[in-house]
């Protein structure tokens, strides 16, 4: 399984509601997101589902790769701020037969469930930045890091 994690992009400090839950994208957010969605395209990522926090941030983020691949967006509550490794293997458990998942998230719960796919790697997800793991069973310590792209490196893929 080639899991693909994607930390939302930039978004407002606060939200007209003072929810957390309902911070969106700001227009900065909006613009490098659309250049990191072309640049997935253009690595010609194959992906078989979406999953998206539902949280404003992540899910505008989804939506936005989404329409450039061309794909639906599903909401995975799991994936709300909080997400540890049990939760990600029961939501993956749902997609058994997706080779290829895209993950839409919040930090330090990416870089801590990678950390702990692959056995300790110690990484950094900037917002707007993306990281493969690839896992043949849902285990603590069965992946592998195949990359992990900043969002300025996503920006200038050609």
């Amino acid at each position: 399984m080639e899991l693909y994690f994607l930390r939302h992009g930039i978004a407002a400090e606060t939200s007209p509601d003072g929810n957390d839950a309902s911070r969106a994208l700001t227009r900065e957010g909006i613009e490098k997101m659309r250049d990191v969605a072309r640049a997935m395209r253009k690595l010609n990522l194959r992906l078989d589902v979406v999953l998206s926090s539902p949280l404003v941030r992540a899910h505008e983020t989804a939506q936005l790769v989404a329409r450039e691949l061309r794909l639906g967006v599903q909401l995975a509550d799991e994936l709300t701020p909080g997400c540890d490794l049990p939760q990600l293997f029961t939501l993956l458990g749902e997609h058994r037969v997706a080779e290829r998942v895209l993950l839409v998230g919040h930090e330090p719960d990416f870089s801590g469930m990678i950390a702990a796919l692959t056995g300790g790697v110690r990484v950094q997800m900037k917002k707007g930045g993306l990281a493969r793991v690839d896992t043949d069973r849902l285990e603590a310590g069965a992946g592998t890091l195949i990359w992990l792209m900043p969002p300025r490196v996503m920006r200038n893929v050609e």
